[in-house]
């Protein structure tokens, strides 16, 4: 077999190998309120614990063997909107009118989005892998939307993003198809808590009933019990908590890439590779404190096979190209192209002359 092509199929192979990006968490168990909390995470860690998904909750209860333990969530005056999913809501679809106030979730009708108060019971649509064709599954039960999200999460993914206007037309086509004449819960959902790094992560895992802020309660613990849920509480109180320790380290300079790289694998580890969703909303946290309009990442072209390729040896399987980016051959007699991701938009990647001066990603993944 040519050598070439040979190579290229043992890359390609690699995409089959999944990925497992956690944070490091930490258990003090030590007392304290919340904000004494955070202060400790931040002068020995990176913060009081963020949450993406549900590995990273999985994660977290590994590390904790009592109940009433701080998160890094607290309520703040300012309402936003975000997917259960933890992508961040960039586009907005939302009929006018509908009720007001913080308890918001969001159901589609007839290719809008509605706002409806998240108590009320409506049958809703999951995303699964158990649908090759459609990556959706309807579930023909009356649920409130906390217990939608629920029954989704452990039976499927979770409940249906809809981030652009395809997969709205896509959901839309779904529910025609599936001859569905009521209205759907999807994942969208409004409130008012943020992380205490100011992650982006919009994963919540409340209990039933909560959060009921009953009696000034604006911080979030992990519960005793089987499910390990969360409850807000009194932010005054004394508990154990959950610190994290961030492995991805913006660096706030201006170098060419090779001068990052150089950084990277002198002060860390290397320059950062994307190979997931999850590792691209990390990237997309870090990036958002960048001085430049774009940040290096460990990505670069290899002209002789007219392939991007990471840092760590693998071929890019999972794709976060902005349009006209990635796709198309490059010109190898010009300057070598490398991989940037966008620090503002929709944080997509960018091919650009490796000479440039960016802002870069480290990483301390081994």
């Amino acid at each position: 077999m040519d050598r070439t092509l040979y190579v290229v199929l043992l890359l390609i192979a690699l995409c089959s190998v999944s990925e497992c990006v956690q944070r490091q968490y930490h258990f003090i168990n030590v007392l304290k309120t919340w904000t004494e909390a955070q202060r400790y995470c931040r002068e020995n860690y990176t913060d009081l614990a963020t949450v993406d998904n549900m590995n990273d909750m999985n994660e977290l209860k590994k590390s904790v063997n009592v109940g009433g333990v701080w998160i890094g969530l607290q309520k703040t005056s300012v309402d936003k909107w975000h997917w259960s999913s933890g992508e961040p809501a960039l586009e907005l679809n939302l009929a006018n009118g509908q009720p007001k106030g913080t308890d918001e979730c969001a159901l589609m009708r007839n290719g809008r989005w509605h706002k409806e108060r998240c108590s009320e019971r409506l049958t809703f649509i999951c995303s699964s892998s158990n649908n090759m064709s459609t990556g959706l599954v309807f579930v023909n039960q009356m649920m409130n939307w906390t217990e939608a999200q629920r029954y989704c999460r452990q039976n499927h993914i979770d409940l249906v993003s809809v981030r652009n206007q395809n997969e709205s037309q896509q959901i839309q086509k779904f529910i025609n198809d599936s001859r569905i004449s009521n209205d759907v819960w999807i994942g969208l959902f409004r409130d008012s808590w943020q992380w205490s790094d100011q992650s982006n992560s919009s994963f919540r895992d409340w209990r039933s009933d909560e959060p009921d802020n009953g009696g000034n309660e604006n911080c979030a613990v992990i519960e005793w019990g089987a499910q390990r849920q969360w409850n807000d509480v009194s932010c005054n109180i004394q508990c154990p908590f959950v610190c994290h320790e961030d492995k991805l380290i913006l660096i706030k300079e201006n170098r060419t890439w090779s001068e990052a790289l150089r950084y990277c694998r002198q002060n860390h580890v290397d320059l950062v590779s994307v190979h997931s969703v999850e590792m691209q909303r990390r990237v997309m946290n870090v990036v958002k404190g960048a001085s430049t309009a774009e940040v290096w990442l460990g990505l670069h072209n290899y002209c002789i096979m007219n392939m991007w390729i990471w840092l760590s040896g693998e071929i890019v399987c999972y794709q976060n190209w902005a349009p006209g980016n990635g796709t198309t051959p490059e010109n190898c007699s010009l300057e070598k192209r490398k991989g940037a991701v966008q620090s503002g938009g929709d944080q997509r990647w960018i091919s650009l002359p490796e000479s440039h001066k960016l802002n870069f990603i480290c990483t301390n993944y081994e």
